[in-house]
């Protein structure tokens, strides 16, 4: 399978990744700033950061980072479903491939969850195991905080993410002297599928090929 150029482009374009080129399409393409993620408290009192099944246009906000980034041929998207957002797509090995993930872009202000302990998943896997990161910094390629949790094949699950538990990473390698994660600046988020763990041990619940993970909606606890 031959590399994506013409992907890679789209995806350094859609996240801004190379600041001069950026300049210039802000001035002759400009494209609607992405979703300021705001807590919504429901009825039942839930403390909603994202709920998928409302949304209507997910691409303004959400979008794929693959490992077409450094030359590899796996390919992923999220798209609108009844159930909420469906991130699937193909991962491959191919090409030193590893592997997908779909990421918010920069939101355009801080988000401040210093007053709660973590995030909520809702969501029905594949029996893979994913990665759910978050950043706050602006930057395209900087430190992340990273939690592993194992899916169930076709079951609808609850997984909390306590922000203490995260794991700082750059690249899939750990940084034991890195600060914990600052949840009063919080910039993006972003679901992963990979082949490696941390540290280039592999991901023992990984199967490379067709992946599909349903998401319902994100909530602060």
């Amino acid at each position: 399978m031959p590399f994506n150029l013409n992907q890679l482009a789209k995806t350094l374009s859609y996240f801004e990744a190379i600041p001069l080129l950026s300049n210039f399409q802000r001035m002759f393409h400009p494209t609607p700033p992405p979703q300021q993620p705001q807590i919504v408290l429901s009825s039942t009192g839930e403390k909603i950061l994202f709920d998928f099944r409302t949304q209507i246009d997910l691409t303004q906000t959400w979008g794929a980072v693959d490992d077409v980034v450094m030359g590899g041929v796996s390919e992923s998207g999220i798209m609108k479903s009844i159930e909420g957002a469906l991130f699937t797509g193909n991962v491959s090995t191919e090409q030193s491939g590893w592997f997908v993930s779909v990421r918010t872009r920069n939101f355009p202000e801080p988000l401040d969850l210093s007053m709660y302990q973590g995030l909520e998943l809702r969501l029905k896997g594949d029996g893979n195991r994913y990665k759910f990161l978050v950043r706050s910094s602006l930057g395209w390629d900087t430190l992340a905080y990273a939690y592993a949790f194992d899916t169930i094949a076709g079951e609808w699950i609850t997984v909390r993410v306590p922000f203490l538990d995260m794991v700082a990473v750059q690249r899939a390698k750990t940084l034991s002297n890195a600060p914990p994660v600052d949840i009063r600046n919080l910039r993006s988020l972003q679901f992963m599928l990979s082949k490696f763990e941390y540290n280039g041990q592999l991901n023992s619940q990984f199967t490379a090929g067709r992946f599909s993970l349903s998401i319902e909606s994100i909530r602060a606890y």
